[in-house]
């Protein structure tokens, strides 16, 4: 009796426990089911907002773009004309081009001297180095180009001929044969090399090309255009003392007080290669000129003997200097 009592209670005991496990499982079952689809809804809905987002962003910026390119299309910079020179020599660029130059941009913004023409007038300038002045604000250098030399991890002018350590002692210029038509006048032994002087009709002679543009691009504003120009023109060797005079008393002439660059290169230049200015007539011819129209003829020597007296002693004290140091082997 008991046993049975015992057995009936346990039987139904793990009825309601296999029942109440049945349920529970169900019960998770239905609520995963529940989660995810209450999850997918979700995510669906984070994706269908990304991409609106994302459409949105690549529809306003293609309409950016094409707002530039229209605008750009609908007004295009304007052509200038400029007249350059005693000849009146033409040329043309762009609006925005010139505008670079802060000389440029006063004149555009202001008024045209030819407003109906569009044109600016240019008298005092030399043709050949203002076309070195548009070849620089349209490309960002001129000719010849300055190049890295990768193997020897310095800077070398584009076309240049293999360099001289000195000036040379020819009187000018024009006693040299000129030969070609090109750039830079060859002959058939000599390839074609950098032309390192321009002729300026202004003062009827032959000064350093990187001289001219150097002044030129103070005259408008060109920092940058200045600094390459004097890296430049210390990568010149072989030009004769008649041109480095005539192209520093230019660059007196053309530059003002403030601005000491140029000047100071000219001095060190004159300085490090004493022995070969002094040695030439150019310079005492030069320097002997200073003086000699208040003061009567001869009296400019006293430039040209002070200008030696300088050069001997700073040899002087070069050589007691060396003299005091101790040569290491």
């Amino acid at each position: 009796m008991f046993k049975r009592s015992f057995r009936s209670r346990d039987a139904s005991t793990s009825q309601r426990e296999a029942a109440s496990t049945t349920m529970d499982s169900q019960h998770r079952v239905d609520k995963a089911a529940r989660l995810m689809k209450k999850g997918s809804v979700r995510d669906a809905q984070k994706v269908s907002k990304l991409q609106r987002s994302l459409n949105n962003e690549e529809t306003s910026r293609t309409q950016s773009v094409q707002a530039r390119l229209k605008d750009k299309s609908l007004a295009p910079s304007p052509i200038v004309t400029l007249v350059v020179g005693a000849e009146a020599r033409l040329f043309a660029a762009h609006e925005d081009v010139l505008c670079q130059s802060p000389f440029f941009e006063r004149v555009i913004r202001s008024n045209f001297t030819d407003a109906q023409n569009r044109r600016i007038s240019l008298p005092d300038e030399e043709p050949e180095v203002f076309s070195g002045i548009l070849e620089y604000l349209y490309k960002g250098d001129y000719y010849p180009r300055l190049l890295h030399n990768k193997q020897r991890n310095s800077w070398e002018l584009e076309d240049s001929l293999p360099r001289r350590v000195t000036p040379q002692t020819s009187p000018t210029i024009n006693d040299s044969p000129k030969f070609g038509g090109g750039r830079a006048g060859q002959t058939p032994q000599t390839p074609a090399a950098v032309e390192a002087t321009v002729f300026l009709s202004g003062i009827s002679q032959h000064i350093l090309r990187d001289t001219a543009i150097y002044c030129a691009a103070d005259r408008f504003g060109l920092e940058e255009l200045k600094r390459l120009a004097l890296k430049k023109q210390g990568l010149q060797a072989g030009i004769d003392v008649g041109t480095i005079l005539r192209s520093a008393q230019y660059c007196y002439a053309n530059t003002p007080d403030s601005d000491s660059r140029l000047r100071a290169h000219y001095l060190a230049l004159i300085i490090r290669c004493r022995k070969t200015f002094k040695r030439s007539g150019t310079m005492q011819a030069e320097m002997e000129k200073c003086g000699s129209d208040v003061y009567g003829e001869g009296s400019g020597k006293l430039f040209f003997d002070l200008f030696v007296a300088m050069c001997n002693h700073l040899d002087d004290v070069i050589d007691a200097s060396n003299a005091r140091t101790p040569k290491t082997i």
